[in-house]
């Protein structure tokens, strides 16, 4: 059985494949913080802005089978137009992402890609590899498309992982996990700045900002 909080279509709001329409498909459950607040300060990833506990979201639920999860995700897609593309993310997607189900996403016409911590090893068939580390979780995965690195961490700093076999390095500054009521977060716009000088000084990485929520879309 396969948990999905929630699926939606959207548009891509970070990383290389930014802008790029999809269904994101929300997997339930992470083995960095289990989503409950009062363990955030105990937790491997204490600043995680996303709900992904239950199934209660948008289009969540339980699916018994791979073909019936591909199949819902596939009603997200609008008919006839482009190259279906699928988001797996989560919480930690690859505790329940398996062969079957990206066989399934295949076979129903999507590119299948993943936003994954990186502490799990990533089964075969994915189209699309984005990793983000987390503090000193240590990451099993060698090879990826994207290294997505949400800054500053601290125990995960940029040098930590700049040798890693990756076609592209981003650094996503860092939010407040909760923002305030007016909207404005002091401390994203700060590590935005830090972010942005890293960049310049080691152009190896790039900025990347989270365009979904500056357009004000899931």
């Amino acid at each position: 059985m396969y948990r999905v909080k929630e699926a939606f279509y959207t548009l891509q709001g970070e990383g290389a494949q930014a802008g790029r329409a999809a269904v994101f498909c929300r997997f339930s459950k992470c083995n960095l913080w289990n989503g409950r607040e009062k363990d955030r300060a105990g937790s491997v990833c204490d600043f995680c802005d996303t709900d992904f506990v239950g199934t209660d979201g948008q289009n969540g639920g339980r699916f018994d089978t791979a073909a019936v999860l591909a199949e819902h995700i596939r009603q997200l897609w609008p008919a006839g137009l482009g190259r279906p593309y699928v988001v797996c993310t989560g919480g930690e997607p690859l505790l329940q992402l398996d062969a079957s189900l990206i066989d399934a996403f295949h076979a129903a016409g999507f590119e299948v890609g993943v936003e994954t911590n990186g502490t799990l090893p990533a089964p075969a068939g994915i189209d699309w590899l984005c990793v983000s580390p987390k503090a000193d979780a240590e990451v099993v995965i060698t090879r990826c498309n994207e290294l997505k690195l949400v800054y500053p961490q601290p125990l995960a700093l940029p040098e930590r992982f700049a040798a890693m076999d990756a076609d592209h390095f981003f650094l996503s500054p860092m939010a407040s996990p909760a923002v305030p009521d007016d909207g404005d977060d002091p401390i994203k716009r700060s590590n935005t700045r830090r972010a942005t000088d890293y960049c310049l000084a080691n152009p190896q990485w790039r900025l990347t900002l989270q365009m979904h929520k500056i357009v004000g879309i899931d």
